[in-house]
């Protein structure tokens, strides 16, 4: 009997052993399911979170970009707003000018009268004074007569509206003024009017 009880008590501690190892494979395998589990939910929410981060980096780049335009379009705005300022100060007078333009072609052609007399010879030069204060007054503001008669036509600021064969004189040549042109600084207010020599 005493055998009898070994040979059982052996096997209930064989099937122990065997429960024991059953219930650690089971444990084991509920582990590493569980491990395995959280490996993938932990490779989910990383995967999300790269997602995440790369549209925000987009969204970022995108609204650094918008800014970088906004502030060139801002910097062109500002540099046309000062050049329409610098170019509104150099030609202010533009307006004016031109529209004195008729008086100085008066005065010039009231110049040209010769006087007769004493009371005449003193009225001309009192036009004449005018006229000089009205130039000066114009050259500082930066007008100019164009340079015309002897020069070679230029399209820019000379305007032909006569042609003559002139067989001593080089050919394109402006030979006669018809009427003074002007230019503001560097701008033609009006072209001279010519006569050119073919």
């Amino acid at each position: 009997m005493a055998n009898e009880n070994e040979v059982v008590k052996e096997e209930i501690e064989l099937e122990e052993a065997n429960v024991d190892n059953d219930v650690v494979e089971t444990i084991e395998q509920a582990e590493a399911e569980l491990v395995e589990e959280q490996e993938d939910n932990v490779q989910a929410e990383l995967s999300k979170a790269n997602e995440k981060i790369a549209e925000l980096e987009a969204k970022l780049e995108e609204a650094e970009s918008r800014i970088l335009r906004q502030v060139a379009d801002f910097e062109n705005f500002k540099r046309r707003a000062r050049l329409d300022q610098e170019t509104a100060a150099t030609y202010r007078s533009q307006s004016l000018v031109t529209d004195l333009l008729p008086a100085l072609d008066n005065f010039e052609r009231a110049l040209q009268i010769e006087a007769t007399n004493d009371q005449a010879k003193s009225i001309m030069q009192g036009v004449e004074m005018v006229y000089r204060s009205i130039i000066d007054a114009l050259k500082k503001e930066g007008v100019e007569a164009i340079e015309a008669v002897g020069t070679q036509f230029d399209p820019n600021v000379h305007q032909a509206v006569m042609q003559v064969s002139e067989p001593d004189t080089e050919s394109n040549v402006v030979l006669e003024e018809l009427q003074k042109g002007y230019k503001l600084k560097d701008r033609v207010l009006r072209p001279s009017m010519v006569k050119v020599n073919e």
